[in-house]
């Protein structure tokens, strides 16, 4: 359960330095819930770029949430998952880079295409309990 908050600091860190907003400022939990109207997407659009690079995330409202439920202004993450795969801060860090690209380029089918890829490769890396 430690390393779950651990990750997910390092998750919300690595996510500020790329310019994203968090909800509550940081996390104390499992869980990261990001602010991303400033990245002109929706927490639909962000759903979606995930999927297509292999990584499951949840559109969310936010406080005082502007957008319908349905195609909010958030974004929520977890670590428990990929904490139980083995996974630290090293790569929570590529993970947060990873969610940032594919919101950042999520048009762009090839560059989401190699981040897919890179995604498997970790996936692969660390491979879930038996």
């Amino acid at each position: 359960a430690k390393q779950i908050v651990i990750n997910a600091r390092a998750l919300a860190a690595q996510l500020l330095e790329r310019g994203f907003t968090l909800v509550t400022g940081g996390t104390d939990n499992h869980l990261v819930l990001l602010d991303i109207r400033t990245k002109s997407v929706t927490g639909r659009e962000a759903e979606e770029a995930l999927d297509r690079i292999g990584m499951t995330a949840n559109k969310n409202t936010i406080p005082n949430d502007p957008r319908s439920p349905f195609d909010p202004s958030g974004l929520r993450l977890g670590t428990p998952a990929i904490t139980t795969r083995g996974m630290k801060e090293p790569e929570m860090r590529r993970i947060a880079d990873w969610i940032a690209d594919a919101i950042e380029r999520r048009t762009d089918d090839a560059a989401l295409a190699r981040l897919r890829e890179d995604v498997r490769v970790l996936a692969r890396a660390f491979p879930p309990p038996a």
